[in-house]
């Protein structure tokens, strides 16, 4: 499968190169949204693609923006990526783009944890809570939460960690009333998908959920949703308690990267073997199956 480490569209103004995603100016109202290959671990971008791994995100994501559409408007402008690009920058779009409205972003993450890992178990650990809500006491590592915790990020600049804060924090940022409504959009976005995804032996951790504002205030879901990138997913066959469980990400890399000894961490990237891209290629390509029930389409 080819690949496309960066994107180079030049018939329309580049907006920006994220961590994964390259943006395009469409006009002044809408976006255009190519999903690279390339993969980010500890905020630091690896040197090599993952074969396929864009088309798996923007996939994933369409799939999700149709299945839960009902709940809150998106960012889709039902525009073909192809029509907005010259002919010969059709290949760089093709099952890995978008035509997005162009919208202001808030500037805070929605995050939602169904289950206690990563950086939630440890902050429980320590405090007994995660981000200042308390918990029962004697959970244990990946055990189901009594119900769904919002937990909010601010967004932060590119290359630095997104910082965990309170609701209260929120609210100040941007507000009592969008912030009430970006929780209560987030939980039961979170809750619907998570009952899909059980029934196709897939678990969802936690995930995290962008959105932003049109020309009249109205708050729309953006970004990449639900995907193996933004979310934990974990196979229901071979989930248990008391351990990190496997997930459909980038867990390969990450197992190969806590190996160095010498890596602090920070750019530039080490290189990562072929096995290690390889085996993470397989893990996203299961990902889309197992949850839409289609294979990757090219």
């Amino acid at each position: 499968m080819n690949s496309l480490y960066q994107s180079s569209i030049k018939s329309l103004p580049l907006l920006g190169h994220g961590k994964v995603r390259d943006n395009y100016a469409v006009g002044d109202d809408k976006i255009l949204i190519v999903t690279s290959d390339r993969l980010s671990a500890f905020d630091v971008v690896m040197n090599e693609p993952i074969p396929g791994k864009g088309k798996v995100l923007n996939q994933m994501t369409d799939f999700w923006f149709e299945k839960l559409g009902h709940i809150v408007p998106n960012h889709l402008t039902g525009v073909a990526p192809e029509s907005v690009v010259a002919a010969d920058e059709v290949e760089q779009v093709q099952g890995r783009a978008v035509v997005a409205k162009r919208l202001k972003p808030i500037m805070v993450e929605a995050v939602v944890r169904g289950y206690i890992i990563g950086s939630g178990w440890k902050d429980y650990q320590a405090t007994g809570s995660i981000c200042g809500i308390q918990l029962p006491a004697g959970l244990k590592q990946a055990e189901k939460l009594p119900q769904p915790i919002f937990t909010p990020a601010a967004k932060a600049d590119l290359g630095e960690h997104d910082e965990n804060i309170s609701f209260e924090e929120m609210e100040s940022r941007i507000g009592a009333e969008l912030a009430a409504k970006m929780r209560d959009v987030a939980i039961k976005l979170y809750t619907e998908a998570s009952e899909y995804a059980a029934s196709r032996g897939i678990i969802i951790a936690d995930t995290k959920f962008e959105f932003g504002l049109d020309d009249n205030g109205v708050m729309h879901l953006m970004d990449e949703v639900l995907t193996a990138d933004s979310s934990r997913f974990w196979p229901a066959d071979s989930y248990a308690t008391g351990i990190s469980p496997p997930s459909f990400d980038k867990q390969f890399v990450r197992d190969y990267l806590e190996t160095l000894t010498d890596w602090g961490k920070t750019a530039p990237a080490p290189a990562l073997p072929a096995d290690v891209i390889n085996k993470t290629q397989a893990k996203y390509f299961e990902a889309i199956e197992r949850l839409t029930g289609e294979k990757l389409k090219a």
